[in-house]
């Protein structure tokens, strides 16, 4: 075997080594992202009402509560960045970190200093090679975040918007992930959580016939149960935006690693194609040797006749 050949079935082996791996990720990817969709669906229609819930209590009451009441100069403003703990995922990381930038600046540009709290390791990688400041970091949960994990982002949260700007408080929180959308499309997004936005006052309708208006009466007061429910309305909301974040991820590690397989296959096929011509080479090599030696060899035997 000449050693052209032998260079081209090394890499052959070295690629088809690669491919099996990628195709193993790309299947433990599948599996996941279907686990995670069903956890996504499963916990969106709870932070929907839970939302709805906690703005019919604000719109109801005439309560001045620190989480839902907007700041007239607001002057700082924390921002929750998710991302993953592992590559291998395209551009995912990458593109939910530009979403952050991008929100920063524009925060900065309405002179806001920024606080930022980060999920997964590729963010807290970045903001660490950058030197820049980081209040709070969470890893290692990324690819399966539970409920526990929520609450645990979301009480530091918390506290700092409850907290005076004077002592290191903040007066918004604003949170930057990735939207599950389909298996092929997954978008990244900022959102503003805190304070609950409620929107421009519409004037009362007048009833249907047969219809009765809601009434809300609180026990013991608005404030209390906006006490109770905005924490539970920032986790669901953070808890389902880490789940948001998992399901995006293992759908872009999927389809990352079916283009590494495709692409393995793909120069698999022209490394043999490749090989097989260098074979054809020695071959027809060997045989104008053999072909010139026997002529060589019948001119000698005719000479010395």
């Amino acid at each position: 075997m000449g050693a052209k050949l032998r260079v081209y079935k090394r890499r052959i082996r070295s690629v088809t080594a690669t491919k099996k791996i990628t195709k193993a990720m790309e299947m433990i990817a599948a599996s996941r992202v279907v686990k995670a969709q069903r956890q996504v669906a499963a916990s969106t229609p709870y932070a929907s009402e839970l939302t709805r819930a906690v703005t019919a209590v604000a719109t109801g009451s005439n309560t001045q509560h620190p989480l839902t009441t907007e700041v007239e100069r607001p002057t700082r403003a924390a921002l929750l960045l998710i991302t993953s703990d592992r590559g291998l995922a395209g551009g995912y990381s990458s593109n939910v970190i530009k979403a952050a930038e991008q929100l920063t600046e524009r925060l900065k540009a309405e002179g806001k200093e920024v606080d930022a709290y980060i999920v997964g390791r590729k963010g807290v990688s970045y903001y660490s090679f950058r030197e820049r400041k980081v209040v709070e970091s969470w890893t290692g949960f990324t690819d399966s975040p539970t409920y526990a994990d929520a609450k645990a982002i979301s009480a530091p949260l918390i506290e700092a918007v409850q907290r005076d700007t004077a002592e290191g408080g903040v007066d918004e929180l604003h949170i930057v992930t990735t939207e599950f959308i389909s298996m092929m499309t997954q978008t990244a997004i900022d959102d503003r959580l805190l304070p609950l936005s409620l929107g421009k006052a519409e004037e009362p309708e007048e009833p249907s016939k047969g219809e009765i208006l809601p009434l809300f009466e609180f026990e013991p007061s608005a404030e209390d149960v906006l006490d109770a429910l905005l924490p539970r309305y920032v986790e669901s909301r953070i808890y389902n935006a880490l789940l948001q974040a998992a399901a995006s991820k293992h759908a872009a590690t999927r389809r990352a690693m079916k283009s590494a397989t495709d692409n393995a296959e793909d120069l698999i096929k022209s490394l043999s194609r490749l090989a097989n011509a260098a074979r054809q080479a020695e071959i027809t090599q060997e045989i104008s040797e053999i072909v010139g030696g026997a002529s060589a060899l019948a001119d000698a035997t005719a000479g010395s006749d």
